[in-house]
């Protein structure tokens, strides 16, 4: 018996590819697009996709044609074609804005491009786009139901960019050996970080190290720029010690500001 449910198995199987080939062959479209939706259906993407991309022209202007090319975008999704499917979704929002399917798509489009954005000690130019993408769905449709995915896609993506600009910044923290212009270009990257991610979870750690490239610059500093560079250092450790009184760091910064201060009396008594 179970011999001969395998072979019968097989059969079905071996029935179904050479229908599928045959209607490869044909030149009737519409066996090709029954061919195709009913691989489609069944979940054979790139089966579907390669007989569905013989018959896109020819159903320019006709009724099947939203359901084709709606299956035709969708198949490239399916088939981890992001950069693809990307395109042939905005094709398909563009001409068939009424669609009941329009918004499922335009947010696939969207999320197309979240799929290919890199880890974030790539460069992140896909990362960008694919936020552009997001915010602009965001944008046209504010009450589509794909909106909470929209945005939780948007967030993750926000803090890509975020761990870059901080461990691009911390990089120039962990590179600057007794230089002043390597300092001076953390303090800055630091800087330059906080302003432009007013919120994010880095904070704490970003106003440590930038307090600790400046501790360092000022403390390795000629005596003509030392007092200005330690006033800042410690304006630093102010602030720090204000936002993060209970810090990880608190240790270390309490060290720094000490030694600092130390510094500033000795230069203050010498001056």
């Amino acid at each position: 018996m179970k011999k001969l449910v395998y072979l019968l198995t097989i059969l079905l199987a071996f029935n179904s590819c050479s229908e599928y080939q045959k209607a490869l062959k044909a030149e009737d479209i519409k066996t090709k697009f029954d061919m195709g939706t009913k691989m489609y259906e069944a979940g054979k993407w790139n089966k579907a996709n390669r007989i569905f991309k013989q018959i896109v022209p020819n159903y320019a202007g006709k009724p099947q044609a939203e359901k084709l090319m709606y299956m035709y975008a969708k198949s490239f999704y399916e088939m981890r074609s992001y950069l693809e499917a990307g395109y042939q979704m905005g094709r398909f929002e563009q001409s068939y804005s009424n669609s009941e399917k329009v918004q499922e798509i335009a947010f696939l489009a969207a999320k197309s491009y979240y799929m290919v954005s890199p880890v974030y000690s790539k460069e992140q130019q896909e990362t960008i786009e694919a936020l552009e993408k997001l915010q602009l769905f965001v944008n046209k449709y504010p009450d589509s139901e794909y909106l909470p995915q929209a945005n939780k896609l948007i967030k993750e993506l926000d803090y890509k960019l975020e761990k870059k600009a901080f461990e691009i910044a911390k990089q120039y923290n962990n590179i600057a050996y007794f230089e002043s212009s390597d300092y001076e270009a953390a303090i800055k990257a630091f800087d330059n970080f906080l302003a432009d991610y007013p919120g994010t979870s880095f904070k704490e750690q970003a106003m440590f190290y930038r307090l600790d490239s400046a501790y360092k610059l000022g403390i390795n500093s000629v005596a003509a720029k030392k007092e200005a560079r330690l006033n800042t250092a410690i304006n630093y450790y102010n602030s720090f010690n204000k936002f993060y009184p209970d810090s990880e760091f608190k240790d270390e910064a309490n060290k720094m500001n000490d030694e600092m201060t130390a510094a500033m009396q000795e230069f203050n008594t010498k001056s």
